[in-house]
């Protein structure tokens, strides 16, 4: 009998999870720490995963003009989408109007604690990507520095070729090494999301009935707007890859995803997916995929879109078309900025709440249905990495050939 592939048992695995939770709620919680442990072998792997990724995609290119044409692309389809994930949020939210009828004496402002976030600008931003010490950036796990280093390290090695050739072939076997890590950490994967999926209904389940359903029920319209509005066309014009095989092959990254709520967290699958089942070269994959997951927060920009209309209709206030305007501009800046982590949008809405003169009273009761919101926004982020990711090989004819799809290799660029 043929084994299933890592989709059918992710999906399995999920449907599994979720059944247990909705049958013994909060007893399941036991199966807690089995999620735990799949999360902490992702997080094991996602630094040195991306610091080889990183460097061997850039050396890979092997060209410097090739390489700012291809990274040009990559930025300018992130932030494109950005920006227009912002705009059709905004859209959605305004069409549903998820704060009218809901008064503001509703709010609970229990829940876990909320620390605010200091206040973001262009140069503060920039100035936090750049390590001072790159060990100490490798140690605290800060994903874009460490990407930024990995990044310099990646085109000096281009620009000195031979005579750095040993550390290329460290690379090389590091990032062999990297990929086999993953091989073995992925059969876990099933485990995982069945206890994830499971605990994560048995806590949170009944969020998706209480009293703030629309607002719920708002942020999935909107990120479903973006992929049928946004994501098809890319794929059908741009990519020019069947609609079917597509969400097909996108299946796994979508279930791990919903379980981790983390875009870093799913990177080991994105890639895996990315290279082997959509046959994508790995020296754009690796680098535009980790890439994506720290910068290319599509869904969190809906996130905050429909979270900001929200609140100001709670409130009674109405914003103008200006203030929308510079939301989204705030918006894209704040969602490059938003660490692909879980529950990280919740910490830089009330800076954007601030920004925006809204009261932040609201995101206690927030909290409390975060988790559902988050699953359906870390699938929309990483489907947008995915998305850039094939359009940009189709326009740079970085697909495998069939051979070398049955059988990759990484080799660096001499």
């Amino acid at each position: 009998m043929k084994k299933a592939n890592l989709a059918t048992q992710v999906l399995i695995a999920f449907v599994i999870g979720t059944s247990l939770g909705i049958i013994f709620q909060k007893d399941i919680l036991f199966l807690q720490p089995v999620g735990d442990i799949f999360l902490r072998l992702i997080q094991m792997i996602v630094i040195p995963l991306i610091f080889f990724s990183i460097i061997g995609g850039i050396a890979n290119i092997g060209d410097i003009s090739k390489l700012r044409r291809i990274g040009s692309k990559v930025v300018g389809f992130y932030v494109i989408t950005t920006i227009l994930s912002t705009i059709i949020g905004l859209a959605v939210a305004n069409l549903m109007q998820p704060g009218k009828g809901f008064s503001a004496e509703q709010i609970v402002t229990g829940g876990e604690p909320i620390k605010e976030a200091a206040p973001m600008t262009v140069g503060g931003t920039l100035l936090s990507m750049i390590p001072d010490n790159p060990l100490h950036a490798l140690s605290e796990g800060n994903i874009m520095q460490v990407i930024v280093f990995a990044a310099f390290l990646g085109i000096v090695m281009t620009v000195l070729g031979d005579k750095v050739s040993t550390v290329k072939k460290f690379v090389e076997e590091g990032t062999l090494i990297m990929f086999k890590l993953t091989d073995l950490v992925m059969m876990t994967t099933p485990f995982g999301v069945m206890a994830l999926a499971a605990c994560s209904i048995g806590e949170y389940g009944t969020a998706m009935f209480s009293a703030l359903g629309m607002f719920i029920l708002t942020h999935y319209v909107g990120a479903f707007s973006v992929i049928i509005l946004l994501y098809l066309f890319i794929i059908k014009a741009i990519a020019r890859i069947p609609l079917t095989e597509f969400f097909r092959k996108l299946t796994s990254i979508w279930l791990v995803a919903f379980s981790t709520t983390s875009s870093s967290g799913t990177l080991p699958v994105s890639l895996k997916v990315t290279e082997e089942e959509f046959h994508v070269k790995s020296e754009l994959a690796s680098f535009s995929l980790p890439l994506g997951a720290t910068i290319n927060m599509n869904g969190i920009a809906v996130y905050y879109a429909v979270t900001i209309i929200f609140v100001s209709q709670i409130y009674g206030v109405d914003l103008t078309l200006g203030q929308q305007a510079m939301f989204i501009f705030l918006t894209t800046l704040i969602s490059i900025g938003t660490p692909g982590i879980p529950a990280s949008g919740i910490v830089l809405s009330i800076m954007l709440l601030n920004t925006m003169g809204l009261p932040t009273a609201i995101m206690g009761m927030i909290v409390g249905i975060f988790r559902p919101i988050d699953m359906i926004h870390t699938a929309l982020n990483v489907t947008g990495d995915v998305v850039s990711t094939l359009a940009v090989a189709r326009m740079e004819d970085m697909y495998q050939e069939e051979d070398e799809a049955n059988a990759p290799q990484v080799t660096l660029a001499p």
